[in-house]
């Protein structure tokens, strides 16, 4: 039997590379990594014929599936060819974790919190708008205590919590001379705990964080973990998230809230789980490769299942 090659788009280096590369060689698959900046297209000139893409790893049609890691930022021409390329893939009838559909969603917070409301979850009061002006009205209608993030990113990166009225104005400032969008979010207490429950297929895995140190609880935000067994809402409303979103390795976050219940603050279509994986009792990335390799079948017509 010929031996499965997957494609990865995104960073060759660091731990979850590694992590990745060590799966496969144990699921006795290939996994190679390729820049989301040298994907190309062929286009001929004759009628009917389809467009031969490729990266720096080669041919994309010579790879049995694709998985897609975090995509690098880029001009608005740029990441609309890469999700085009991403879309033109699909035709090929090969395995993609994730969609191009699901990644236009998912890396956009707006689009996602809206997804997330109109299947009835709740969320944290959340203003989006595109000038200071805007954004100072929406820091004082909030409450004036606003969590800010960035529109597109992950890992806790650019996350600020404003309480002072003069700190908002120079952030939203500076915000405003990079030409950002302004994504405000109401401080929901006590903050510095939450539930991430990590989806893989169509299995859901808890993991406690807290922080000590302030509201943000992932590693960067001196956040600790523990492995816990999701409650059955959380479960079902990560499982129904995700799968409305076409995401089938992802992370639902459920602030812990003093008298909100569980509220849906984040999806993160390409989570890490370093830590995750320090508490859990099973190799995260050997489940991926499971389910890169699962899904391969399947799509070529043999049904297989991912391990238990």
């Amino acid at each position: 039997m010929t031996q499965q090659r997957f494609l990865v788009l995104g960073c060759g280096n660091g731990w979850h590379a590694d992590q990745l590369r060590a799966a496969a060689a144990v699921r006795g698959c290939e996994l190679v990594f390729a820049t989301y900046e040298s994907l190309a297209a062929s286009i001929g000139s004759q009628p009917g014929g389809t467009a031969i893409l490729r990266c720096e790893a080669g041919p994309l049609d010579a790879f049995d599936g694709l998985l897609t890691r975090t995509m690098p930022a880029g001009s608005l021409e740029q990441i609309t060819f890469r999700l085009s390329i991403l879309h033109d893939y699909l035709h090929l009838g090969r395995t993609m974790i994730h969609p191009p559909r699901a990644l236009e969603i998912a890396i956009d917070k707006f689009a996602t919190l809206a997804e997330v409301v109109r299947l009835g979850y709740r969320v944290p009061d959340t203003e989006v708008v595109q000038t200071r002006g805007e954004a100072i009205d929406a820091f004082h209608r909030l409450g004036s205590d606003c969590v800010v993030k960035p529109l597109f990113g992950g890992e806790g990166r650019g996350v600020m919590r404003i309480q002072d009225p003069e700190l908002a104005w120079t952030t939203f400032s500076t915000l405003q001379q990079l030409g950002a969008v302004f994504y405000v979010q109401r401080f929901i207490p006590p903050g510095g705990c939450d539930t991430r429950v990590l989806v893989i297929g169509d299995r859901q895995f808890g993991v406690r964080r807290t922080s000590d140190s302030g509201f943000r609880t992932n590693v960067s935000g001196g956040g600790t973990s523990r492995a816990i067994e999701p409650s059955s809402t959380q479960a079902e409303a990560a499982r129904r998230i995700t799968q409305h979103l076409g995401l089938q390795f992802a992370a639902v976050d459920f602030l812990d809230t003093i008298d909100r219940g569980d509220t849906v603050v984040e999806v993160n279509a390409v989570p890490g789980w370093r830590a995750a994986q320090t508490v859990l009792p099973f190799n995260v990335a050997e489940r991926v490769v499971d389910l890169l390799i699962c899904q391969s079948s399947l799509s070529s017509g043999n049904d297989q299942h991912v391990r238990a």
